[in-house]
């Protein structure tokens, strides 16, 4: 089968590799949409950061060189042995993150911290290929009002899920919501759902005019630092955001986050760095700013993720800017992804085409 695999930095290649078969409590999935991530991006610039090397994961065995993709979704062709909760035939999207179940963390309930976590793509191989191997108890059923297409953008939704639960937000909260690539207009999406007042901020008016699409209430173009700021603390009565949501990931997006945030309210960092922001932490401890880390999902992130997919609170139609085939995946896909310029949100490669 044809599969996008990778082996180290600025190292992926499109490869015939085997059919995987499942084992006891797994099913075998023909993928039928993997949608390419920013950190799909930055592990093939700048890592291994996430992607397994070095030694064998401890619950997975797998290491690089494997298949990334961790955004996907497929139907089940195959069953292994014990598996009753998913037939043949199924259209699933896939919970990608395994946990041990048994550590200090997850016995607390914060399994999306747990140390043993391996997540496809990264410590197991992953959804840009033609087939997948995986757990059938991280089968999510989709409605038929789902389409395959839309199906991977789940899992980024998911994300988005997951830290807006962190948040703590309540009905009636101002939340500004710093950058509007994909997981952030989710996100913006998630806090509405939780009936939240949301401020979009991002540097790109393609991006602000989707968010306004998609239900902010209210938009700020931050190109001028300064004039963001004050517009946002006149959006909010002279008071700041109760939550401050921050997932561009860039240097600087951090420090704003906590510096915009009302006194005692919440900064939540949803991005995945690649370089190291400077923050003057006088600023956290002097207003008392709560800040919250979000990564990855805990259990029930992802059915309540569906849920909101399938009630059409949170949109991902306008997200999905382009489907590739797996042939063209690196140079219509990864490369284009990789463009600063880019005027795309999610491409969606297709490893049946």
């Amino acid at each position: 089968m044809q599969a996008i695999v990778y082996h180290g930095n600025k190292d992926i290649r499109l490869e015939n590799i085997p059919e995987p078969s499942p084992a006891p409590g797994e099913v075998k999935l023909r993928i039928t949409n993997t949608s390419i991530c920013a950190t799909d991006i930055e592990e093939w610039q700048y890592g291994p950061l996430w992607v397994q090397h070095g030694s064998p994961n401890a619950l997975t065995g797998q290491q690089a060189p494997l298949v990334i993709g961790h955004e996907t979704s497929g139907h089940v062709v195959e069953l292994g042995e014990g598996v009753n909760n998913v037939s043949v035939g199924d259209r699933v999207a896939v919970n990608t993150v395994l946990i041990c179940g048994t550590c200090f963390w997850c016995m607390r309930g914060q399994q999306a911290v747990c140390p043993n976590m391996a997540v496809a793509g990264f410590m197991a191989d992953g959804g840009l290929a033609e087939f997948m191997v995986w757990p059938a108890d991280h089968m999510v059923l989709l409605p038929d009002h789902i389409s395959d297409v839309e199906a991977p953008l789940i899992e980024p939704a998911t994300v988005a899920v997951h830290g807006v639960r962190r948040s703590g937000v309540r009905a009636g909260d101002n939340v500004a919501v710093i950058g509007c690539g994909t997981v952030g207009l989710l996100t913006l999406q998630a806090f509405k759902a939780a009936g939240a007042r949301v401020i979009a901020v991002d540097v790109r008016d393609q991006s602000l005019k989707l968010a306004r699409e998609l239900g902010a209430d209210e938009t700020v173009n931050c190109k001028n630092e300064n004039t963001a700021a004050a517009k946002i603390l006149e959006l909010t009565g002279n008071i700041g955001p109760d939550i401050t949501a921050e997932t561009a990931g860039a240097k600087e997006t951090p420090r704003m986050a906590i510096e915009w945030t009302r006194r005692g309210g919440t900064a939540l960092l949803i991005g995945i760095y690649s370089t190291t922001p400077e923050i003057n932490f006088n600023n956290v401890v002097g207003p008392e700013i709560t800040v919250i880390g979000s990564v990855a999902t805990s259990p029930g992130d992802l059915e309540a993720a569906v849920e909101l997919v399938g009630q059409g609170k949170i949109n991902v139609k306008p997200l999905i800017s382009e489907t590739v085939p797996i042939s063209r995946a690196i140079e219509d896909g990864f490369e284009r992804m990789l463009d600063h310029n880019k005027d795309v949100f999610r491409i969606v490669i297709q490893p049946g085409s």
